[in-house]
């Protein structure tokens, strides 16, 4: 083969990310539906009796995935990630056809269980895989190059609400079509990834045993590591907020100003989430460029990005109009972008290279478990009428909290980051 033809390492380090938007656009698609749809699918399925039970819908799909987050991403780093995320790819597939065809509470509870459980293990071997792949001077714009698939998903999520109301399609329709999409497109992923090379000095290259290194050191490792155990607080406290915008906002947002379920939808998804885009983009260039001058450059970014959170949480929780409303969510997903950048170029300054899917997966774990509790917290208040202000404002102040916890994390130089020993 030609030279001239030979990709170098630089350019597949960007074809990997290009393979992998398209993966996480179809793992948010279906989370998003669900939330846009749910009038179609209430009126559908008569089992679901209030919003405490819609809350614990969606609730049981993040304990599930938190349950299982740790053990996706250690095996994500003790075998091989491409094998993890395209497997991921066609099983949650798989369960998002089979939620096409669900006819009572109990069968959603235990399709949207397994859906936790199968996409589970995406995040933490792609990002892990992405990080690998890339040095520290790309890695926060690769991530958010990334991010984009997923909030993109998000945005064609929102606009499923009209797919519902649709007489020719509705919500069925729509799992069974996008479940299938995935199956096809697993297959073309496995023949173009390839598993990163292992960074030096790793036990790959060693002679030690990578098993051992992602098992109980890894843990043990992570879990002493006082920097990590700030970056799995700082990685929860906002994510209560989004999760809840993220599920419920379409059903606020119907029900404060009188919306249809098609326009309520897109106005609670479309703005955030092209806002959020921009702010990965934008966030993912500041924090590569603040890393020259400062090891604490993706900090300082992440935190003006949840510094942004004050003012946004506030307007949604007031907000008399839907302009109001949805110049919040906008400067929401700014600051959303900034900070969903920059989180594992955040955990590889302080953790292995091969501890780094393991340690996403307990931040996962951990993040996703307070976001289902959120959720199904959230409608246990809406059911007692609970102000929205009083709410949001709460969040404000979580938001406010986490800017401290992120400035105590020390990170240090890449180069001075140990490999296992």
């Amino acid at each position: 083969m030609n030279d001239s033809t030979v990709m170098t390492p630089a350019r597949y380090a960007w074809l990997v990310v290009i393979l992998l938007v398209p993966v996480a656009l179809l793992n948010y698609l279906d989370r998003q539906m669900l939330a846009t749809m749910k009038g179609s699918m209430v009126a559908d399925i008569p089992s679901i009796a209030n919003r405490a039970d819609w809350g614990f819908v969606l609730g049981c799909f993040k304990w599930t995935y938190a349950l299982f987050s740790p053990f996706a991403g250690w095996v994500a780093d003790r075998y091989s990630k491409r094998w993890v995320i395209c497997g991921s790819l066609f099983t949650w597939s798989l369960v998002t056809w089979w939620t096409g065809h669900v006819t009572s509470f109990n069968e959603l509870v235990a399709a949207r269980s397994l859906m936790g459980i199968s996409e589970a293990f995406y995040i933490p071997a792609a990002l892990a895989m992405i990080a690998n792949h890339h040095p520290s001077a790309t890695r926060s714009r690769a991530v958010g190059v990334h991010q984009i698939g997923i909030y993109v998903g998000q945005i064609l999520g929102g606009f499923a609400g009209y797919v519902a109301d649709s007489p020719d399609h509705g919500w069925r329709w729509a799992f069974s079509v996008c479940g299938m999409i995935g199956v096809i497109y697993a297959f073309p992923l496995i023949a173009a990834l390839r598993d990163p090379a292992p960074a030096a000095g790793t036990a790959a290259q060693t002679g030690g045993s990578a098993g051992g290194s992602a098992g109980a050191g890894a843990i043990r490792g992570l879990l002493t590591n006082r920097n990590f155990l700030l970056l799995v607080l700082y990685f929860t406290l906002p994510a209560i907020a989004g999760w809840v915008v993220r599920d419920w906002m379409p059903e606020i947002l119907r029900e404060k100003f009188s919306l249809g379920q098609g326009k309520a939808g897109v106005s609670a998804i479309l703005y955030v989430q092209l806002a959020s885009l921009v702010g990965a983009v934008i966030g993912g260039i500041l924090a590569d460029r603040w890393m020259r001058r400062s090891d604490r450059g993706r900090i300082y970014t992440s935190a003006i990005g949840m510094a942004l959170f004050l003012p946004a949480l506030f307007s949604v929780g007031h907000a008399g109009t839907l302009t109001m409303a949805i110049v919040g969510l906008m400067v929401f997903g700014l600051g959303w972008g900034f900070f969903d950048c920059n989180n594992m170029p955040i955990l590889s300054q302080i953790t292995r290279p091969e501890w780094r899917a393991t340690g996403f997966g307990i931040m996962n774990a951990v993040s996703i478990s307070c976001g289902g509790f959120g959720d199904w917290a959230f409608g246990a208040l809406r059911d007692r009428h609970v102000p929205l202000d009083l709410i949001f404002g709460a969040f404000a102040g979580i938001a406010l909290l986490s800017i401290g916890v992120v400035l105590l994390i020390r990170p240090r130089p890449e180069s001075a980051v140990p490999t296992a020993r």
